[in-house]
């Protein structure tokens, strides 16, 4: 991890046990209510002791962002300020903890750790699980005006297209990325010049989501190291000489690639399309590639 451009970006699992108790660190696990994969059961059949739970779908606008009250209110009953050290993770994916963190940088929360890893990973090790939920004293946190140079809305994603300077990323699946599966939106494909950082979804015999699987990341979760994502990224031409536009679905796997550029490869111009194609498959005036 010494090679990254911030390496303080990453938690490994030894250094959450070595900051289990450590009064300036808050650790979250984030999850989906509604979700089988990434429900709230997750969180109360076992966690890492102290952390606190962040429901997506209540505690966040669902494929949108909170407002500066919002975040103030999460992050103050929390038992959160300006200080504190951050820890992020969820199951199977870590889709969810990045999405939050880019939030969390949105509004200039400085000490943002994600877990290196998945939720496995920690179980996996044999590390401390409880059904304990600690009693969080609430603090007072007053956020920053938020950055807005780190999102892209629909307007600025089709001022995008075709622009030398910006490179479009898709990573969704190969089948999304082509049209082959419209990801329940009216249309399927890809926003015309974007290129495709594939992602792929695990299934159970049944048919039913298990998770996402990124290729910035090992099966563990843990990231590549960074002469691989570099590679990765080059090969695709996503270069740290341009503007990058991450987008996805609803903003998980496209804020993972937001993550990995932003804070391990140290890429300096990086917007995230957080509608991403929920947005824009379905309008019936957006341009569209298959």
């Amino acid at each position: 991890m010494s090679s990254f451009a911030n390496p303080e970006a990453l938690a490994s699992t030894q250094w959450v046990a070595d900051h289990l108790n450590d009064p300036q660190v808050r650790v979250i696990e984030v999850v989906q209510s509604s979700s089988s994969s990434r429900g709230m059961h997750h969180y109360e059949n076992g966690h890492i002791p102290g952390a606190v739970v962040w429901d997506f779908e209540m505690d966040s606008v669902r494929y949108g962002i909170l407002d500066k009250t919002g975040l103030e209110a999460l992050l103050s009953r929390t038992g959160i300020t300006p200080e504190t050290t951050i820890v992020l993770y969820c199951a199977r994916d870590n889709l969810l903890a990045t999405y939050v963190l880019w939030q969390l940088k949105i509004y200039g929360h400085k000490n943002l750790r994600l877990l290196n890893g998945y939720k496995e990973k920690w179980i996996d090790e044999n590390r401390p699980i409880t059904k304990e939920v600690p009693l969080i004293v609430p603090a007072i946190y007053i956020a920053q005006e938020p950055n807005w140079n780190l999102r892209a809305n629909h307007d600025y994603v089709l001022q995008s297209i075709g622009k030398n300077s910006r490179v479009l990323v898709d990573t969704r699946t190969v089948e999304m990325y082509s049209g082959l599966e419209k990801a329940g939106t009216k249309r399927g494909g890809h926003i015309p010049g974007a290129v495709n950082l594939a992602a792929h979804r695990e299934l159970n015999s049944e048919g039913s989501s298990i998770g996402w699987r990124t290729p910035t990341a090992h099966s563990d979760g843990t990231f590549k190291s960074k002469a691989e994502l570099q590679a990765l990224f080059n090969s695709l031409g996503i270069t740290s000489d341009k503007e990058i536009i991450t987008y996805c679905v609803r903003g998980g796997l496209s804020t993972h690639a937001w993550f990995t550029l932003t804070q391990l490869l140290g890429y300096p111009n990086v917007r995230e399309y957080d509608r991403s194609w929920h947005e824009w498959g379905d309008l019936e005036d957006t341009p569209i590639e298959t």
